[in-house]
């Protein structure tokens, strides 16, 4: 007796078809694609290498709060500072690539390569780009008791008292410390460096009188310059900055081309699922949009970018070069 064939309605057919080719996908693509799929699982960890309270600590800690808020998790952001935000970004290079490590870091990332003799990552190959956040101006710093109330009051004192002043910067390497060596050469003075281990420590340094100077990112500088605690004689943006109208740039007080900002950028270990970096950047890039976001981070001293991932490639390949050049022209060697 001939085997009887059963007859399934075309629809089902077209959905047991699509479930078997669902099922063949992930099974081709192995536990990344499951990972992704269900992402996330657990709570998300954002590596952050400085300490907390500078730049890239704030804004991490925005795009975490709304970044679980959205994807309906929770993301935690750990500060592991040291060695100019080498320590961090090698925990996060070396960490597992399953989404559930990520790095928000500064221009460290590309100026360190030129900075260390030896550092534990690779800017080009370790790292998968998420998304390019944001932006801001350095800005130069003074004790409103030290009786200095422009650039130009800095220098003469400077001048006058080679071996009295000192800075304080979020550390060696740092896009402040960089923009206060370019400032010495520029402007044919002798200021002492004294590096700390983020921003919010170097804001901290001038607060206290350890230093009489700070060269520092601007967000976490603003609330300081807004009270009076201190004095920003000028910022290294290409324009002044919106609210602080009464600050010059080095441009406009007759210094060429001296625009210097610190970028905040996201990424993730290399290999992480694609498919877990198109989320995260759209997400991310979402967030930063918002009304409420934007209006957030400009007036705690970011300008949004809000690129994905090729923003954020771009941004490393142009500036690993420039930095490179301008920490060869100061003479700085590699540590």
């Amino acid at each position: 007796m001939p085997e009887r064939k059963t007859r399934y309605p075309r629809r089902d057919i077209i959905r047991t078809g699509g479930r078997f080719i669902a099922a063949a996908a992930a099974t081709a693509l192995g536990p990344r694609f499951a990972k992704a799929a269900n992402y996330p699982e657990r709570p998300i960890r954002i590596i952050v290498p400085f300490a907390p309270a500078g730049p890239t600590d704030i804004m991490a800690r925005i795009l975490a709060r709304h970044l679980g808020e959205t994807l309906g998790g929770t993301v935690v952001v750990e500060n592991r500072p040291g060695a100019g935000g080498n320590i961090g970004i090698g925990i996060a290079a070396h960490a597992e690539a399953d989404g559930y490590t990520l790095l928000v870091t500064s221009s460290a990332y590309v100026v360190n390569p030129s900075l260390y003799a030896k550092i534990p990552y690779d800017p080009s190959k370790d790292f998968a780009a998420i998304a390019e956040l944001g932006t801001s101006p350095n800005v130069i710093l003074v004790d409103p008791k030290l009786g200095v109330n422009s650039v130009a009051d800095l220098i003469a004192r400077a001048k006058a008292n080679p071996n009295e002043l000192n800075y304080a910067s979020p550390g060696i390497g740092t896009t402040p410390h960089l923009s206060g060596e370019l400032f010495k050469i520029r402007c044919g003075i002798n200021i002492t460096h004294v590096p700390f281990s983020g921003a919010g420590p170097a804001i901290q340094a001038i607060l206290t009188g350890t230093t009489q100077i700070a060269f520092a990112a601007l967000p976490p500088a603003h609330p300081q310059i807004e009270s009076g605690a201190l004095k920003a004689l000028a910022v290294t943006g290409e324009h002044r900055w919106f609210d602080l109208p009464d600050v010059p740039t080095m441009v406009e007080l007759g210094y060429k081309d001296f625009v210097s900002d610190t970028f905040q950028g996201f990424l993730a270990p290399a290999n992480t699922p694609a498919p877990v970096i198109d989320l995260l950047a759209t997400k991310s890039i979402d967030i930063l949009k918002r009304a409420d976001v934007a209006d957030q981070l400009r007036n705690d001293g970011f300008e949004v970018i809000a690129n994905g991932p090729d923003g954020m490639r771009k941004r490393i390949a142009d500036e690993v070069p420039k930095w490179r050049d301008i920490i060869t022209k100061a003479g700085i060697k590699p540590v």
